[in-house]
């Protein structure tokens, strides 16, 4: 996966990253919540124990399980570097469910490509309030969906699939449906200010990025 990590905020400004039936296997989840010792000389490098009575959970972008083939692979996403804090409804509830979904469009032989990120300031976790240090105040996502193959870009047409969401990173969503949070991916662009899926042709863009997902 690839990161924009933010220094001052101590997270990602996103995560983006490839899933297709390469990446899975049987490997098991690592629990090896680590510091980046890859950040810049001078660069505080968040640890495993920060969010320690935060009263939010480490809430991976690219999740664990979207990377199980190999020992390596999976543990390089407890690296900090891939954290935000999530409010433990959010991240346990609806959040994984929509990570749940989106593999079983991959075991159903689709590939994805993946962007995800936080958005604003303020969220609340367990311990209730509103804390501004830790937690973005919206956790976002895009996805575009394709039919296993080659040359994705040139695959992509007006009616290839996009699924994008805007959630609140807050409690009491646990039980929500991730589907009540769909928007289009010009959404997401307007909240973010980032240019998604950036090669595909505009024209096929204006299209695909306009649509809320109903399926």
């Amino acid at each position: 996966y690839a990161v924009s990590y933010n220094r001052d905020k101590g997270r990602p400004n996103w995560v983006s990253w490839h899933l297709a039936s390469s990446w899975l296997g049987s490997t098991p989840r690592q629990d090896d919540f680590r510091n980046d010792t890859t950040l810049p000389a001078g660069w505080y490098q968040v640890q495993g124990t920060d969010y320690s009575g935060s009263g939010f959970d480490r809430g991976h972008h690219c999740p664990s399980a979207d990377r199980t083939l190999t020992v390596a692979d999976n543990s390089s996403t407890f690296l900090m570097t891939n954290m935000l804090p999530q409010s433990p409804d959010n991240n346990q509830g609806p959040w994984a469910n929509m990570e749940n979904y989106l593999r079983t469009l991959v075991t159903s032989g689709n590939e994805l490509y993946v962007v995800m990120g936080g958005s604003g300031s303020g969220g609340t976790g367990s311990n209730g309030g509103t804390t501004y240090t830790v937690a973005g105040g919206k956790v976002w996502k895009v996805v575009i969906v394709l039919p296993s193959g080659t040359n994705d870009v040139s695959r992509v047409t007006t009616s290839t699939r996009t699924i994008a969401v805007i959630m609140p990173n807050t409690q009491g969503i646990r039980t929500a449906d991730w589907k009540t949070y769909r928007v289009s991916v010009d959404q997401v662009e307007t909240l973010t200010g980032y240019n998604f899926f950036s090669n595909v042709p505009a024209t096929i863009q204006n299209i695909i990025e306009s649509v809320v997902d109903n399926q």
